[in-house]
């Protein structure tokens, strides 16, 4: 029982009831009205026939003509077939009254939803029972009597051209979509083709990468042995510059074969320290640069970057907890100092070591100081060439 009534929709008891409620009155108004006043209609032309039956079971029987709507959804088809067999006991039963109030607009309201609600077939046999029901509801009408079957049967065939329509474009909304859908699919599709066939010619061009850098380096190495102690070194510095271009080159590819959205932003560097700073939560941080400012290695400005990202992102917990940021150019390496408030949440202790992680790559190194509930860290990175 309960999954009968949960296929039914806010609308399908608007509808019903309305049709309901519209019955009821006007069989309650057929129950009251007296002989007098009947004869007294008939005489002023608004009734063309007496009632036949005042009875108050006028009112359950043309309501059991309508309740069924209720169901349209589960089967048009049956509510149809079910309205028609009660109406045409209506007729046998009482005879004469009038029915064309709520009657007619059941007939129209069961065309209409032949129409959207089912396959071809199914819709014309439900307008050919909207067909009868009118007729059953005119032909011993007592206020319109059966001459009014001329002027409704069109109508029904109207809103049933109506209903046929609003099928038609709802299945056309549809399939649109569905072909929208397909578009969107083939446009992933393709762009997915484009990636794969990026990330392809990335592959082959690390691989070329790969193979020409560590010949180079091979050659160079092999260069070294006999040479001088002052010659030799230079040759082994310039492999390491060498050996840390080919890294920086590397991780640029591999950072687009992952297709993450950092591979295709600009690489993090020392310059961009500012920006990160403004971005925190805290409103008291300052950035200081001495020493002599210019272009690092990738690997050392990308490490400095990380570095005072994972220590600030630790320190800015709170929104007034001032961050003094200093960078220090040096001849042969880069000191970065932080120096800022630790607030109880704050996870200093994972930030310090992902921070010295970082700096380990590059042969640095990271100490922290903790006292009075502040901390202090200094980092050193090599700078080599």
């Amino acid at each position: 029982m309960g999954e009968v009534f949960r296929s039914i929709k806010l609308r399908d008891w608007g509808i019903a009831g309305g049709l309901t409620v519209l019955g009821v009155l006007l069989m309650l108004e057929d129950t009251q009205m007296s002989d007098e006043q009947v004869r007294n209609a008939i005489a002023e032309g608004s009734m063309v026939h007496a009632q036949s039956s005042h009875s108050l079971w006028m009112i359950p029987v043309f309501a059991a003509a309508t309740i069924p709507v209720l169901w349209w959804r589960r089967g048009i088809l049956a509510v149809a077939a079910a309205s028609v067999l009660v109406m045409a006991l209506h007729d046998v039963l009482f005879g004469w009254v009038t029915r064309c109030g709520a009657g007619l607009p059941l007939a129209f309201v069961l065309a209409f939803l032949g129409g959207i609600a089912s396959d071809k077939a199914t819709a014309w046999i439900v307008c050919g029972l909207s067909v009868v029901l009118t007729v059953l509801v005119l032909v011993i009408d007592s206020t319109t009597g059966p001459s009014a079957i001329i002027l409704a049967l069109p109508i029904v065939c109207i809103v049933f051209g109506v209903g046929l329509a609003a099928r038609r474009r709802t299945a056309l909304n549809l399939e649109l979509a569905d072909r929208e859908a397909e578009l969107r699919q083939l446009r992933d599709d393709r762009a997915a083709l484009e990636v794969a066939d990026d990330r392809a010619r990335l592959s082959r061009q690390l691989d070329g990468l790969l193979q020409e850098r560590l010949a180079g380096l091979t050659t160079a190495a092999e260069s070294a042995n006999g040479l001088p102690p002052a010659e030799a070194r230079a040759v082994l510095e310039s492999i390491e510059s060498g050996s840390r271009q080919t890294l920086d080159d590397m991780r640029e590819i591999v950072g687009l074969l992952r297709g993450d959205d950092i591979a295709f932003a600009p690489t993090p560097t020392v310059a961009h320290l500012d920006t990160l700073l403004a971005r925190l939560r805290t409103a008291h941080s300052q950035l200081v640069v001495t020493g002599d400012p210019r272009a690092l290695p990738a690997t050392v400005e990308l490490s400095a970057y990380r570095i005072v990202e994972h220590l600030v992102t630790a320190l800015a917990d709170q929104a007034d907890a001032p961050i003094v940021v200093t960078v220090r150019f040096e001849d042969d390496a880069l000191e970065i100092r932080v120096n800022g408030q630790v607030g109880e949440a704050a996870d200093l202790k994972a930030a310090v070591v992902r921070a010295k992680e970082r700096a380990k790559l590059l042969g640095g190194s990271v100490d922290v100081k903790v006292s009075k509930g502040r901390a202090g860290a200094v980092a050193q990175l090599p700078v080599v060439g």
